[in-house]
């Protein structure tokens, strides 16, 4: 038996493995789909989303993708995983994404056989969409200079492609190797990590879809987590999981204080992040922390 059991769980509220059903929609999540769906259906070319580590880019993709209906849209999520990539292989695996089946072996040739798929997309009243997670592994100026050309392929007063990258913040001096293509990005937003607040309904949110009937976290262990999480999600999670863990080891009935700073201290994130060092939780902001969490008992 694990803690889900323990706590009566559904399922396991706080796994980093990524999860629809988990989706947490954010005021800035929510800002930033909007702006980029604009860019998509307004035909921009290219947008670009920024944050740092676990802030929620990959969840905020894979939401983007799904809220790209086939009927509308001919879209593609691909994900880099290593720096190594060619110009050549991006562009076959575009090709491939958006319905080539057999993307010729010649650059130049591939590149008239995706252009007279998007002018097919076009023809059908769809938009043609490349997500591209973890953009910043697109270490090379030939790779940034790849997708100035695609952004090139176009018809009167029309772009036939949109590209949308996620990525780490170094994404913003990589693409400056091509200035050009820096010049063309249309629609940006930065994502921040959460505020003291959305880290609670954060919390409370996850606890809900797990199938929580009561709160196993103390009202005063919700400011220290979002202390030491830095209010990044991952982080959150991480947090949260081991101190249900915890939790369950000792045969406990909830997280308190002490278990959040066992737990922290364990996994190193003891040292205050420096943009929340100076976190003071006030009167006002437990109250609102309360407020927020207590829901979870009301519903």
């Amino acid at each position: 038996m694990g803690y889900t059991d323990y706590f009566n769980f559904d399922r396991e509220p706080f796994s980093n493995a990524p999860n629809e059903k988990f989706y947490f929609a954010s005021e800035q999540h929510n800002q930033a789909l909007i702006r980029l769906m604009y860019s998509v259906d307004s035909n921009k070319g290219l947008a670009v989303l920024v944050g740092g580590v676990g802030t929620g880019k990959t969840t905020l993709a894979r939401r983007m993708l799904d809220s790209l209906p086939i009927e509308k849209y001919e879209s593609s999520l691909l994900v880099m995983i290593h720096s190594g990539i060619t110009p050549e292989w991006l562009l076959s695996r575009i090709c491939m994404q958006l319905g080539i089946k057999s993307p010729d072996s010649n650059p130049l040739k591939m590149l008239k056989q995706l252009y007279e798929r998007l002018l097919q997309i076009e023809s059908e009243g769809r938009k043609a969409v490349v997500l591209i997670d973890e953009a910043q592994m697109l270490q090379t100026k030939e790779l940034m200079e790849e997708f100035r050309g695609l952004l090139n392929l176009e018809i009167p007063d029309k772009k036939l492609l949109n590209i949308v990258f996620f990525g780490l913040p170094e994404l913003d001096a990589i693409m400056q190797l091509d200035e050009p293509l820096a010049q063309r990005i249309a629609v940006k937003y930065t994502l921040q990590p959460l505020a003291a607040a959305s880290t609670v309904a954060y919390i409370n949110h996850r606890l809900k879809i797990a199938g929580a009937q009561t709160a196993p976290f103390e009202p005063s262990t919700l400011p220290l987590i979002h202390q030491f999480s830095g209010g990044v999600p991952r982080l959150i999670n991480t947090i949260c999981d081991n101190a249900l863990f915890e939790v369950y080891l000792r045969r406990d009935t909830g997280v308190t204080e002490k278990i959040v700073q066992n737990v922290t201290e364990d996994l190193g994130l003891r040292k205050v992040p420096q943009t929340e060092k100076n976190f003071v939780a006030e009167p006002s902001d437990l109250d609102e922390i309360e407020i927020i969490f207590d829901t979870l008992e009301d519903d």
